[in-house]
């Protein structure tokens, strides 16, 4: 008798423990519980305790943080009719628990179909080189579609990243080659551009040098002129002294000094080189004046000129002609 009370007893105290460990739920910060109170939403309970009836309640734990859900590769069409193979990753959190309780069974299994469906769409409005190159703007895209459709379901799709796109062997191999091209073409080009900026730079430099060179030359010129201007204007100073000192050495000198003088100059030019030579209009006066200096010139016999001071007689001993004043002709001219 004793030992069925005892087991009794120990049976009623399993289920009174297991009673009160089904009646009570603990909800972490990033989890939320939905209640269900026979069949009917009861409302959200959490974080922390939560006491239920484990006859009439049930409950579905939500995890309110971000989470993933990796697309595996898909085949998808572009526009211009190339296959390619792409696979990517989608970020989504719950922002209503019991949306997302009430709205989708299987969240992630609805997830992966939409966006297979999607990434189709999308990729069929795109050429191949805008998949290959535009990844920020198919992300985008795909994010936004994702994100038409989960919002009815209390999901939030945060971030939509592909991660690899596969094109054909065939469009490899294209594009390996369009790519050397294209490597071929810029070396082409920058090694242009750095013929064309050296031509630039030594015309550039000629031009400078010209430059230079002009500014020498004419500084070189204008000091050569300012030299011989300075030395025009010494030469100047220099003659004006002499034919200052002349004038006045001339002003003590007498006549018959004078005179002598200019028949020295007369003998210089008969003794020249040159075969024509002016005799001057005042050679009666200047006989006159060396017949009053020279001692028995009157004495001579030779006939003087006449007094109101006409041109003497001269005569031409190559031709016997005797002209009154002018050119002598010859060599061998003779007063």
């Amino acid at each position: 008798m004793i030992a069925v009370v005892l087991a009794v007893i120990v049976v009623a105290v399993v289920l009174l423990a297991f009673g009160i460990g089904s009646s009570v739920k603990i909800a972490r910060e990033y989890q939320r519980i939905v209640l269900f109170r026979l069949g009917r939403l009861a409302g959200t309970r959490g974080p922390g305790l939560v006491i239920i009836n484990p006859i009439t309640d049930r409950t579905n734990m939500v995890d309110l943080r971000e989470q993933y859900l990796e697309i595996p590769s898909q085949t998808a069409i572009t526009r211009d009719n190339a296959p390619i193979s792409i696979d990517f990753i989608i970020f989504y959190k719950v922002l209503d628990p019991q949306a997302s309780v009430l709205a989708v069974q299987n969240f992630s299994g609805a997830a992966l179909n939409i966006a297979a469906t999607t990434l189709r769409s999308v990729v069929g409005d795109m050429p191949l080189d805008d998949v290959l190159s535009k990844r920020e703007e198919m992300n985008a895209s795909l994010r936004v579609r994702l994100d038409e459709v989960t919002e009815r379901w209390g999901v939030k799709v945060t971030n939509v990243e592909v991660r690899e796109v596969n094109p054909p062997p065939a469009v490899q191999e294209a594009m390996t080659r369009q790519m050397s091209a294209e490597r071929t073409r810029r070396a082409a080009v920058t090694e242009a551009e750095g013929r064309k900026a050296a031509a630039i730079l030594s015309a550039e430099g000629e031009r400078q040098a010209a430059i230079l060179a002009a500014e020498g030359s004419q500084k070189a010129t204008v000091l050569a002129a300012e030299g011989e201007r300075q030395a025009a204007l010494l030469r100047a100073e220099g003659y004006s002294g002499g034919l200052g000192t002349i004038l006045k050495v001339a002003q003590g000198l007498d006549p018959n000094t004078m005179l002598l003088q200019y028949l020295e100059t007369l003998k210089q030019v008969g003794s020249s080189p040159s075969t024509k030579f002016v005799v001057p209009m005042e050679l009666g006066n200047l006989l006159n004046g060396i017949r009053g200096i020279i001692p028995g010139a009157a004495n001579t016999g030779a006939a003087a000129p006449k007094s109101d001071g006409a041109t003497p007689e001269v005569r031409n001993v190559t031709n016997g002609t005797s002209p009154t004043a002018g050119p002598l002709e010859g060599s061998d001219a003779e007063l």
